[in-house]
């Protein structure tokens, strides 16, 4: 059951409640860590209940402690010591027997059990918690204060995770976006909002709901946020094995974020493949062969890149992923990103990008590269969206949308840029909004001030620009002046004006006039003179 909205605003207040003294930046990562824990605690007692059939976790562990933490690690990825899980700091809590090396301990423990198969998925996910942290007070005392408030606020109604995976998920979803709007500057270059990636995974998943296997990738992952809206609407999407997702991170924060976002949807590790490295240094997922380059491809690739951002473009000429194009400059890493998203899409694959609109006609290096992709039928719909729809920006963005192995040569473009609702500072897709995107682009409609498909050589004529505003004319002409009525009305006004002063003076002759207001009379009238 989805969470209400004064559910939502009741586990926000309660929050801020309990930070007291610390930084919501340094908050942030406490509190995600410490509710990950807790998911990862009570998905391991679930199946503890399934399959020890009545027996106890401590018991069987005292019996052959490898043994069963092997066989745990086996079927969850990762194991939990008994007298470790969330639920014995709760109870250490309430005996008053807490203290902040129990949190140390855990967590050390759980690093050293962490199955093989599953380094990546967990190895790591818990670094941005540090127990001996100024972040956390100046002492053991103050820092164990601090870890109780928490506990103790995740073990509230409003955070149980017992239910099903769409409340795991959505008490996530729903801190990710918070923290994202009150941190825009720290965390909103990895949220996308919920309205665009909805656009976006429509698009990439229409006619491919049913596959029975689905692989997607989004090389600048953040908080997962796009890998997770893709799949929600292949209809495959909760059987262990249907869908690959694949995603690459370089900052570590947003690295973590989206290992537990991907982990509390309900997605089984071995399902997951997060790489923390930078994209455009690092190709990845990529391999070679016998001498041979042999890239991974992908159903589907998404991404939201940071915008216009600086590179390493030196001696990058012969780099697969760019060779046929040419390179992105240093000031400018846009294409860059999109021809990596490109190189690694399946030849029957399509990917969508979210970029600023600089590279529909900046010229140089990048009009090479948008003439290439051009000639080669690749790009299939560029959609221009509203400004002020990003927490960390306020420039309008568009969302390019392309297929490696195109016949049509032809190109949509859509002006989505006036429909919109404006809250407070930013302004919001509605749903009509998103559905009328969706369909234009599925359905590759025209219409008027709105959408136009492009032919080959209308961009030719247009010398490879592809600034929407050339071929979607959204200018509304003003309605014409009719002159005489104008003049008209003039006369009429005039005429008015005038009778209103004969009339005003006259009162004022009628006014009796005495030493004090012989001056105001006089010199009021002079005016109407």
């Amino acid at each position: 059951m989805a969470l209400s909205t004064e559910q939502k605003t009741k586990m926000w207040a309660m929050l801020n409640q309990t930070r007291g003294q610390i930084g919501l930046t340094a908050y942030k990562d406490y509190i995600f860590g410490i509710l990950f824990y807790k998911y990862l605690s009570e998905k391991a007692t679930h199946w503890l209940n399934g399959v020890l059939r009545g027996e106890n976790w401590e018991n069987v562990y005292s019996q052959d402690s490898v043994k069963a933490l092997n066989y745990m690690k086996k079927n969850l990825g990762y194991a939990i010591q008994p007298n470790e899980f969330f639920v014995d700091w709760k109870k250490a809590i309430d005996t008053d027997r807490f203290n902040i090396g129990m949190m140390t301990d855990t967590f050390t423990h759980f690093n050293q059990q962490i199955a093989f198969e599953a380094k990546n998925d967990f190895e790591g996910i818990f670094d941005g918690m540090r127990f001996d942290s100024a972040d956390l007070g100046a002492n053991a005392q103050a820092r164990a204060s601090v870890m109780i408030s928490m506990i103790e606020l995740l073990s509230s109604p409003e955070f149980d995770l017992s239910g099903s995976n769409d409340t795991v998920s959505d008490i996530y979803e729903y801190l990710v976006a918070q923290f994202a709007t009150v941190l825009a500057s720290d965390m909103g270059q990895y949220y996308t909002p919920k309205e665009i990636s909805n656009v976006m995974a429509r698009i990439l998943t229409f006619g491919r709901e049913d596959m029975e296997k689905f692989s997607i990738f989004d090389p600048t992952v953040g908080s997962g946020s796009l890998l997770l809206t893709t799949a929600s609407y292949m209809k495959n999407s909760g059987r262990r094995g249907v869908i690959k997702y694949y995603g690459q991170e370089k900052d570590a924060t947003p690295y973590r974020l989206s290992r537990m976002n991907l982990m509390m949807h309900g997605i089984e590790y071995n399902d997951i493949n997060i790489n923390h490295a930078d994209t455009l240094e690092s190709d990845w997922p990529d391999g070679v062969v016998d001498g041979k380059d042999t890239p991974r491809m992908f159903d589907a690739v998404m991404a939201n890149p940071p915008y216009s951002a600086h590179w390493n473009n030196k001696d990058r000429e012969d780099d697969p992923r760019w060779r046929e194009y040419g390179v992105s400059p240093k000031t400018k890493a846009d294409y860059a990103f999109l021809l990596h998203c490109l190189y690694h899409l399946e030849d029957n694959g399509r990917m969508a990008i979210i970029l600023p609109h600089g590279v529909l006609f900046r010229g140089a290096s990048e009009g090479r590269i948008r003439k290439a992709l051009i000639d080669k039928h690749q790009i299939e719909a560029i959609i221009g969206f509203p400004d002020k729809l990003f927490l960390n920006t306020s420039i309008p963005v568009c969302v390019v949308i392309l297929r490696k192995n195109r016949i049509e040569s032809d190109i949509l473009f859509v002006d989505a840029s006036k429909g919109f609702e404006k809250i407070k500072k930013q302004n919001n897709l509605r749903s009509e909004d998103v559905e009328k995107i969706v369909d234009t682009v599925i359905n590759r409609k025209e219409i008027e001030k709105y959408s136009h498909v492009a032919t080959l050589d209308e961009i030719k004529e247009n010398d490879y620009n592809l600034n929407i505003p050339r071929y979607v004319d959204t200018f509304e002409e003003e309605e014409a002046i009719d002159l005489v009525a104008l003049g008209n009305e003039m006369v009429t006004l005039n005429a008015d004006i005038k009778k209103a002063e004969t009339d005003f003076l006259g009162l004022l002759d009628e006014l009796a006039v005495t030493p004090d207001t012989k001056e105001i009379i006089e010199a009021t009238k002079a005016v109407f003179r």
